[in-house]
């Protein structure tokens, strides 16, 4: 099974930024298809990006569009999203999945998340 460590979750005011890595390991990760996700006080989980394996496709939810950019690094086992020009309805504890191969829903491995707070 792969196993995900999420990490660079902080503290930042709106508009400010942030780099998620999550940090993988297992020999299946560079065949498989990634995502993250986040969850907001009082709200249930939610897709936020996708990469396929080989880095070529993406997607985005339509709240993240614009200001999120998703990506890997096979070489190091690890997924990445960039989040720029945050808002405060981005504070979440932001999580990493292993993703079925079409759709937005996980395979069932997770990491245990990172804190993402922005201020106003």
């Amino acid at each position: 099974q792969v196993q995900l460590v999420e990490s660079g979750g902080g503290l930042v005011q709106a508009g400010g930024s942030l780099r998620l890595s999550c940090a993988a390991s297992g020999r299946t990760f560079s065949t498989s298809r990634m995502g993250w996700f986040r969850q907001a006080p009082g709200k249930e989980r939610e897709f936020v990006a996708a990469i396929s394996w080989g880095g070529r496709i993406t997607s985005y939810a339509d709240s993240v569009k614009g200001r999120f950019t998703i990506s890997r690094d096979n070489a190091k086992n690890t997924v990445y999203l960039q989040m720029n020009s945050l808002k405060p309805e981005d504070t979440a504890v932001y999580y990493c999945a292993v993703m079925k191969s079409v759709g937005t829903t996980p395979s069932g491995s997770w990491g245990e998340g990172t804190q993402v707070t922005v201020s106003s």
